[in-house]
């Protein structure tokens, strides 16, 4: 089993860590079964959100009984002192504990610093001290902020997008978070489920030693693979480096990750899915986005008013509404025959 050091942080986990922001879509039992085993296996570092609806409680409800023994980051996406107290207060107590390990700002379009005229770090500051949180993080999916952030040396971690997908500026932000011993939380390391080899996610994350992969769990079949790797980690090996050059050669450049960050739609579009669709369908059974369900979600992209709300918004700076465009003929074509998948 690997352990990893999270950088000035001190905390030692197992290189694996719980996603908890899929439990929001289960039911409280089937969650605790999901939190209790991977605990059971050796997972000791849980990763949720004030956003995540309920996650947080079912992480207590499951496991406030080893909370000495586990390790908590949530996220605050309050951009006010006030409703940063108010979203940590209710962290607390929906997590029934005194202290979280790690309390992180949660995508904020800026690096929250001291003096900057909005009091959030020193709000992370006071709670520092009140021994409510014990280290300050910060999630991202702008490279410039993420940035930004480490260069401040006010961060004991960073929670950003990495995969094998990476480009080599993320690499690079790796790198300088090794040199400035900031804790690096890997998230969307099977980028968004395009990824769909979990074996070669892994052993690609697991050339870098300064990196903790947290993997979103819904099902059992999914936790049991990461279970299966601690005993037995996948190797980057000709098969595996294949699959990633594969990979890489299909989904480089411009594409949707599916993080929601442009959501809601002024016209009720599902971005995060409807913008990465053609790819969905090539890389996962096709039969339920084919389905009148997933023909009714295509075609409301037809509706769309060319606002240009979710171009601002992609944290990637993708031009959305072409995206859509781009997959609702490529989708209609599939569904003509015109195009086989």
């Amino acid at each position: 089993m690997k352990y990893i050091t999270l950088g000035k942080t001190g905390i030692k986990t197992n290189k694996n860590a719980f996603g908890a922001l899929p439990i929001q879509r289960v039911t409280i039992e089937y969650a605790g079964m999901l939190l209790k085993k991977a605990y059971n296996a050796g997972f000791t570092f849980f990763d949720t959100a004030r956003s995540y609806s309920n996650s947080e409680e079912k992480i207590s409800l499951a496991l406030s009984d080893v909370r000495k023994d586990i390790v908590i980051a949530t996220k605050t996406p309050s951009t006010t002192v006030e409703g940063f107290w108010k979203d940590l207060e209710t962290s607390l107590s929906l997590l029934k504990t005194d202290y979280i390990d790690i309390y992180q700002f949660h995508n904020p379009s800026f690096c929250p610093k001291t003096n900057d005229g909005t009091g959030l770090y020193e709000a992370m500051v006071e709670a520092r001290d009140l021994g409510k949180i014990r280290f300050i993080g910060i999630t991202n999916h702008s490279l410039k902020v993420a940035e930004e952030a480490v260069h401040s040396g006010l961060y004991d971690t960073l929670q950003f997008p990495f995969s094998y997908l990476a480009s080599d500026k993320d690499i690079s932000l790796i790198n300088l978070c090794r040199e400035l011993n900031i804790g690096v939380i890997a998230m969307k390391s099977l980028s968004g489920g395009l990824i769909t080899k979990s074996n070669a996610a892994y052993a690609w994350l697991d050339q870098f030693d300064n990196v903790l992969p947290i993997w979103g769990i819904q099902r059992e079949s999914e936790l049991d693979e990461f279970i299966s790797y601690m005993d037995n980690p996948p190797v980057l090996n000709e098969e595996i480096q294949s699959i990633i050059k594969k990979d890489k050669e299909e989904l480089s450049g411009n594409f949707c990750r599916g993080c929601g960050y442009c959501m809601p739609c002024t016209v009720g579009i599902q971005i995060n899915n409807a913008a990465r669709m053609i790819q969905l369908i090539r890389r996962s059974p096709s039969a339920s986005w084919l389905s009148e369900g997933g023909q009714k979600m295509m075609l409301n992209i037809e509706n769309c008013i060319e606002c240009g709300e979710c171009r601002k918004k992609c944290p990637y700076g993708l031009d959305t509404p072409n995206l859509l465009k781009k997959n609702l003929e490529d989708y209609k074509n599939i569904l003509s025959g015109r195009i086989t998948v």
